[in-house]
């Protein structure tokens, strides 16, 4: 028992740790979305002498900055929907076929988690496609590159559905793309919203696609739009903040209403393949 507290100390303070070095910031930021330019030009976590909501007021009065939450929803939800399908289909032929092209397909997937992006190449093979600059474009290139880990994830829970459903469905006249579609596809519900939270969470918060990959600023996303309040000689750090406070909130709204879903869809497609 002794030897179990000993350990269970040192690793409790590096939980409070890792904690603090996630709240601390966020704290800031919503401390002083409600300051005026000069107390949030200090980056204090005291309160403010007065709750400003006219900071909150500013930014939605932008037009660019309801564009682009239109325009960061619209790419996130058919991203979403493209990398779950595509992902299940792919999952559901590698584990059921294990032939040497489908496990070479498989690994090549998992390489994609491990290998940068390399964002040149990518400019250079949107343009001569005619996909950059363009919101199907950042749907593609959102795909393609939450692929792997959504693969990963379901390839390893279908391995624990059994191949007796496969088999009576067959049996019974049932063609495979409806085998899929009515069959396999709702038992992988648990792991897709899993895979749903994490591909949302990736294009929501991304700054780097965006930036390189999308010129026309009616077409930016809201990460981009920071650019918006932000100047040279002078900036009101409190609208930055409300800002900043606007965006992460669908995020975290979305992640606490769906986090147990998280870890059993994670555990799920790491334990069951």
């Amino acid at each position: 028992m002794k030897r179990s507290n000993f350990y269970r100390i040192p690793l409790f303070l590096v939980c409070v740790a890792v904690s603090l070095i996630v709240l601390v910031p966020f704290a800031m930021i919503l401390v002083n979305s409600f300051k005026d330019a000069r107390q949030s030009a200090l980056f204090k976590l005291s309160l403010p002498d007065e709750f400003l909501w006219s900071n909150y007021k500013l930014v939605l009065s932008k037009p660019a900055v309801i564009r682009s939450f239109l325009n960061t929803i619209y790419i996130a939800v058919f991203s979403v929907l493209l990398t779950d399908l595509c992902a299940a289909m792919a999952a559901f032929v590698i584990q059921r076929r294990p032939t040497r092209l489908g496990k070479a397909a498989y690994y090549t997937f998992l390489m994609g988690l491990v290998i940068p992006i390399s964002i040149i190449p990518t400019i250079r093979l949107m343009m001569n496609t005619g996909l950059h600059n363009t919101y199907r474009g950042m749907i593609l290139y959102y795909t393609a590159i939450n692929l792997p880990f959504a693969i990963f994830l379901l390839t390893g829970f279908i391995g624990s559905v059994p191949k007796e459903l496969d088999e009576s469905a067959m049996l019974d006249g049932c063609k495979p793309l409806r085998l899929f579609f009515r069959i396999i596809l709702p038992l992988l519900s648990t792991v897709m919203v899993t895979s749903t939270i994490v591909v949302a969470i990736a294009v929501w918060d991304d700054f780097v696609g965006p930036f390189y990959l999308i010129s026309d600023y009616r077409k930016w996303t809201i990460v981009l739009n920071i650019y918006t309040f932000v100047s040279q000689y002078e900036t009101n750090w409190g609208v930055v903040f409300a800002f900043l406070m606007l965006v992460m909130t669908p995020i975290l709204l979305l992640y606490f209403a769906l986090q147990r879903y998280i870890i059993s869809g994670l555990t799920a497609g790491a334990l069951k393949g």
